[in-house]
């Protein structure tokens, strides 16, 4: 058992009570880095590490996504539609026109706009994909790209775990819940479905930077009740 007594506090409460104690971490700047290896950003690190490769940046257009796609109802999904829209577009270079080049598409992330290095364009580019095996980076035009949002996400079995089994639901059964898929997101509303193979988190509006490997969360009011990595 994990006790957090003063998980009920938010952080300027926490530094309040900090400063009247006159601690010196009551006004210490927070730390959102990696710092197991000291003071030296991520993609530094990476590239200290991983052995760079160059490859094209493609950029696909916003032409390429159908319309509509930003006002479907989601609470009408069948399971077939709650599979496509969790499933990330594979693109193919064709699909866009190369932009320039970068050193290591392992180096980038979903939703980066810096360090692309890539000028010319009407509105920045921000990475929609990337494609390790085939080293490409593949970007779009604009925060609001198409490419940027997705409609639903899936965790495997294996990989969902119910903090609260109270809420957990059946194989073919949906539930409402507040949703989240990055450290402090605001929460959105949406549901969850679970399948035989996992639960498809659907959201009622687009969410952006869907990334397999991170967390979603989801809750009952205040409550976390379940948690999972996202799959795909």
């Amino acid at each position: 058992t994990a006790l957090f007594p003063i998980g009920h506090l938010t952080k300027p409460e926490v530094r309040k009570i900090a400063e009247e104690l006159d601690l010196v971490t009551a006004q210490r700047k927070d730390s959102q880095g990696i710092c197991f290896v000291g003071k030296v950003d991520l993609p530094t690190f990476l590239q200290q590490k991983l052995t760079a490769k160059e490859g094209n940046i493609i950029e696909i257009p916003e032409k390429f996504y159908k319309e509509g796609y930003h006002n479907e109802d989601t609470h009408s999904y069948g399971e077939g539609e709650m599979y496509k829209y969790s499933r990330p577009v594979r693109y193919k270079p064709f699909f866009g026109k190369v932009v320039g080049k970068h050193n290591g598409a392992q180096f980038y992330t979903i939703g980066q706009r810096k360090g692309l290095g890539v000028g010319g364009t009407k509105e920045p580019l921000f990475v929609i994909a990337i494609d390790v095996e085939k080293n490409i980076v593949y970007t779009g035009q604009g925060q609001n790209h198409s490419g940027l949002f997705r409609r639903a996400l899936f965790i495997d079995n294996d990989e969902v775990h119910w903090t609260n089994p109270d809420f957990k639901i059946e194989i073919g059964e949906k539930k409402e819940f507040s949703l989240r898929i990055r450290y402090r997101q605001p929460l959105q509303k949406g549901y969850i479905y679970r399948s035989k193979d996992g639960i498809y988190m659907v959201f009622d509006e687009l969410q952006r930077g869907v990334t397999a490997g991170q967390f979603a969360s989801w809750y009952h009011e205040d409550e976390l009740v379940g948690s999972g990595v996202i799959s795909i």
